[in-house]
């Protein structure tokens, strides 16, 4: 169904629930690592597997995280409340049972506001639970799904590492820009978790998941429609892909005269589509009680107000207060924040570096470094200082821009600060002009045919003289100084 009648007949409403997985360094409820990649089912104990007779413990830095969270979402912090029970039969939690939060949440009623091709909109928070996470299953067959898979396979790794689950009001006013809000939201609060620094948010590591509720009411109904939820949607372009393609799906159903099953579906990323999983449980499916366990959680409010104090700057308001002092546009901007490099550009100009220059290092080069390391940006051995550092050798005119990648990649292979590098590989530039003068005489003798046509006034040929004499000189020298040491010689 084309996409524009899909808005001209109906109002969406979306609803997004975003898990964010903390960057703790035990679980939830023990003292297992959480590190991402170790062998299957190493990081577990009796308390994380459930076994008879295991006690948990909340993790406070758990805890802590949660509170920050919360209130840079702008919530009221509950005074005291409990973890639960959440009953359910499934392999991924040993326990059968996952422990959440559920009438008492630690954050409640706050709001965002995103900004979409220039309109603003105001998202309210419903709530944020500290959880569990559950352990991750591997359904090996064609499908990758359980159903028709040969067999699964089970890692506990994963679970009990602490969740914050966020989870919004209906967002509803959006009309077409449904799929782009949706999407805008998840990166506002990626950005703003990895401002808190509570979570690395790496969405293909799975660190920051969105499911996607989604609901279609006739135009100017004053009711909600029967929703979908599309679960573990795993990249923003992906959210966005989901919402367009569930929009169009549950419309045409409903121009067909059928009814919108309420149920959970998986996204493809290689086709777009989403298909149906289950039929969605209700609240009173899951026999939600108090986790007996567990103390409640009672956080002191002068504690709370000193974690208010920690609270960096809002991302939207760094974004546009760099803007200006930087002389960039929103477009520039938003290239900065996808690949991650906003603090590492600040701190950057910090030591010392333009903006200009800041931003060409880690946008483009120090990236693309990153990308074929399958890394993120702040794990590549090199600090702001050092880009900085770089710049400056720039700068003084002991390196071309050439030389300086060189250099950059040998400080995040470890071979050292610039500096060190520099003179390791011996990639100073040659400022000696006998030195320089001799490389231009060899290249005119064994070029007289090109130094003749030169001396004729075609001086456009004195590129090829140049690119050899660079050449000889490992391209250590300066590609202006050459040429006018050409030009004079043959003048």
């Amino acid at each position: 169904m084309d996409f524009d009648e899909v808005v001209e007949r109906f109002d969406p409403a979306i609803g997004l629930e975003v898990h964010v997985e903390l960057s703790t360094h035990s679980k939830m409820f023990c003292g297992c690592s959480t590190e991402f990649g170790a062998e299957p089912n190493t990081q577990t104990c009796p308390v994380c597997l459930g076994l008879p007779g295991s006690l948990p413990v909340v993790n406070a830095k758990a805890v802590e995280s949660a509170i920050r969270i919360g209130l840079a979402l702008g919530c009221s912090i509950a005074p005291w409340g409990r973890f639960a029970r959440k009953n359910y039969f499934y392999p991924d939690m040993t326990k059968n049972f996952q422990t959440s939060q559920y009438d008492e949440p630690i954050a409640f009623d706050g709001e965002v506001e995103i900004d979409v091709d220039g309109e603003r909109y105001v998202i309210g928070i419903e709530r944020a639970h500290m959880e569990e996470d559950a352990g991750k299953l591997t359904h090996v067959g064609t499908s990758g799904r359980i159903h028709g898979a040969e067999y699964s396979l089970i890692d506990y790794n994963r679970a009990g590492t602490p969740l914050i689950e966020i989870v919004t009001r209906p967002i509803t006013g959006t009309g077409a820009k449904a799929p782009q809000v949706a999407r805008a939201y998840v990166a506002h609060l990626r950005e703003l978790m990895r401002a808190l620094g509570v979570s690395d948010v790496r969405m293909e590591q799975g660190s920051l998941r969105c499911d996607a509720n989604l609901s279609l009411a006739p135009k100017g109904s004053t009711e909600l429609g029967t929703r979908t939820e599309t679960k573990n949607v795993n990249s923003l372009r992906s959210i966005e892909r989901a919402v367009t393609y569930e929009m169009r799906r549950q419309a045409a159903r409903l121009v067909a005269g059928r009814r919108v099953v309420q149920e959970t579906r998986h996204f493809d990323e290689s086709t777009g589509t989403t298909s149906s999983g289950r039929s969605k449980e209700e609240a009173q499916d899951y026999r939600y009680f108090a986790e007996p366990d567990l103390v409640p959680v009672a956080p002191d409010p002068a504690w709370v107000e000193e974690l208010r104090a920690t609270l960096p700057e809002p991302p939207a308001d760094k974004r546009r207060r760099l803007a200006g002092e930087w002389g960039i546009d929103e477009v520039t901007m938003d290239s900065i924040v996808a690949v991650g490099a906003l603090d590492l550009i600040e701190a950057t100009v910090q030591a010392g570096a333009a903006p200009q220059a800041a931003r060409k290092w880690w946008v483009t080069e120090l990236a693309r470094q990153a990308n074929e390391s399958g890394v993120e940006l702040t794990e590549l051995e090199i600090t702001p200082p050092e880009v900085a550092r770089v710049q400056q050798l720039l700068d003084e005119g002991t390196l071309t821009d050439k030389l300086a990648r060189q250099v950059l990649a040998g400080v995040v292979a470890g071979e050292g600060e610039p500096d060190e590098v520099v003179r390791s590989r011996g990639l100073a530039l040659v400022t000696d002009e006998s030195a320089l003068q001799v490389a231009v005489d060899e290249v005119i003798a064994a070029n007289p045919d090109v130094a003749e046509k030169i001396r004729g006034g075609k001086h456009q040929a004195a590129g090829a003289l140049i690119g050899q004499v660079m050449k000889a000189m490992r391209g250590q020298a300066d590609a202006a100084v050459v040429r006018q040491l050409v030009m004079d010689k043959l003048s």
